[in-house]
């Protein structure tokens, strides 16, 4: 026939060690952390940033900077 190796593999031959099966999990647990931290500053940020007020003193600071660069 041919020369193809048909052997099963058990799965104590390819079994990966606990410590690193455990760490898959934890590097999925600090991404979904994460993803919920980066969407919270997000809401604050778009809160922050809609205020007219705010609005207002960023538009403040930029005349403000363009007016010291450009010397009017």
């Amino acid at each position: 026939m041919s020369d193809v190796n048909t052997e099963l593999i058990t799965s104590s031959e390819v079994a990966v060690p606990r410590r690193r099966r455990r760490q898959r999990g934890m590097t999925t647990a600090e991404y979904a952390v994460g993803t919920v931290a980066a969407v919270s500053f997000g809401g604050v940020l778009i809160k922050i940033l809609t205020d007219p007020s705010v609005q207002r003193l960023i538009l403040d600071i930029i005349l403000w900077i363009l007016k010291t660069i450009s010397g009017f």
